[in-house]
């Protein structure tokens, strides 16, 4: 039997979230790290307001993230991931979920026809937005990319087109299960320095070739067997996927392959349900983005050109795969 107690505290589960996003927006967890402060000691040193401060960290010692020992805050375990400090830092994605916010409390006004979408994550966006999101992509994709490179036998492909490629987390996925590929990775001018700096760091810029461009508007690099559209398609109108399926088969070698990876949603749409909801981020971010079926997939992909559509991965956390290959 439900219980509507239990109902209206996953409706509330909006406050707990505001809690976590303000604390990693003021970069409390980094400043707790390296040695535990009480909330006076953190709010004069930062101007912060004692009593919200205390309160904030307070909820955050109840959701598990902080430990309070007399009167000091300090990161457990698992708030510690919040940390800019961590190895494996989640703050990149955290604060990007903050930009997130605020585009979702339009839902109400764009299902009403009332407001307008403004995607500006990345092009027009100023430089520390632009990297928290490319950290917040490179933190999803981390294993991820590993996953999904090693489920398939790529290896009689020589040169692999990144499209959006972003800091190259796909890209070495795959070069790294594929020592004798090399790669090409495309993306905004603005991103290619960033792609640059993590291939360096990485040990893998010598077997990519690093192209500044917009999808949207530069023809893509020639001379790829194997292209790649890795979390792109949701972000774009139906139209907008043609006209990019259209490019891709232009450049991409005679017999070669395009992988799509997103979520492929079911005739429903109600499956995965993560896709589901990442619909109405899609809704509320972008002008035409959404998650589409297979069926609307193949429709645009065989307008293009590409024949032998299948879908060859199925999943729940955008890891879904569409292959589709250019005639010989």
């Amino acid at each position: 039997m439900e219980n509507p107690q239990t109902i209206m505290a996953e409706i509330m589960n909006f406050m707990r979230s505001r809690v976590a996003l303000t604390a990693a927006e003021l970069d409390l967890f980094t400043k707790i790290d390296e040695k535990p402060l009480t909330a006076r000691e953190i709010a004069e040193r930062y101007r912060f307001n004692l009593k919200g401060l205390t309160r904030v960290l307070d909820c955050l010692v109840t959701f598990g993230f902080v430990k309070k020992e007399d009167n000091h805050y300090s990161n457990t375990e698992k708030g510690a991931f919040f940390s800019s400090r961590h190895p494996k830092t989640i703050l990149p994605m955290v604060l990007h979920f903050n930009k997130l916010w605020d585009t979702w409390g339009n839902l109400t006004e764009i299902v009403k026809g009332k407001a307008d979408r403004k995607f500006t994550v990345i092009k027009g966006s100023d430089k520390k937005s632009r990297e928290a999101f490319i950290g917040a992509m490179h933190v999803i994709g981390r294993t991820l990319s590993s996953e999904i490179a090693g489920s398939l036998d790529v290896s009689r492909f020589e040169r692999m087109l990144d499209i959006g490629g972003a800091s190259g987390t796909y890209t070495m996925a795959f070069l790294s299960r594929n020592p004798k590929m090399e790669a090409v990775l495309f993306d905004l001018k603005e991103i290619i320095p960033l792609a640059k700096k993590r291939l360096e760091s990485e040990g893998f810029l010598h077997r990519v070739t690093l192209v500044a461009g917009d999808f949207y508007i530069d023809k893509l690099p020639e001379g790829c067997d194997l292209a790649l559209l890795s979390a792109i398609i949701h972000q774009n109108s139906a139209e907008e996927n043609l006209e990019l399926y259209k490019k891709i088969f232009i450049v991409l070698r005679p017999g070669g392959t395009l992988l799509i990876r997103d979520h492929i949603m079911d005739e429903s749409r109600t499956n995965p349900p993560s896709g589901a909801l990442f619909a109405i981020n899609m809704l509320v971010n972008t002008h035409g983005g959404d998650t589409y079926t297979l069926v609307e997939v193949e429709d645009t992909l065989k307008e293009a050109g590409f024949v032998n559509i299948k879908l060859v991965r199925t999943g729940e956390a955008m890891d879904c795969l569409v292959e589709a290959k250019k005639p010989v």
